[in-house]
């Protein structure tokens, strides 16, 4: 689980996506790039609980380093992203 403590858009990137910086707590900070521009903007995107998963190879999008793959379901409207249902710390594990 991880925190988006900033969002930007990402102009360099193929599809329209957003750069974004997601506090993992003791995981740290890890950078996402993310096409999820459909539903929301940068200013939703903060403060935002995700799910992603961590552990790749970072992989560089436009000429961003992306480190996490965050979680979404795909819909006609675009990607929905996944959350919790309550409040959970910064770099709780998914089971």
């Amino acid at each position: 689980m991880g925190i988006i403590v900033r969002a930007e858009a990402h102009d360099t990137a193929r599809d329209p996506a957003y750069r974004l910086w997601i506090d993992f707590g003791p995981l740290g900070e890890k950078q996402s790039s993310a096409q999820i521009t459909d539903r929301y903007t940068p200013d939703d995107l903060v403060g935002r609980q995700v799910i992603a998963v961590t552990g790749f190879e970072p992989r560089r999008v436009g000429g961003f380093r992306s480190d996490v793959l965050v979680l979404g379901a795909l819909t006609d409207g675009g990607v929905v992203l996944l959350t919790p249902d309550a409040d959970v710390p910064p770099g709780s594990e998914i089971a």
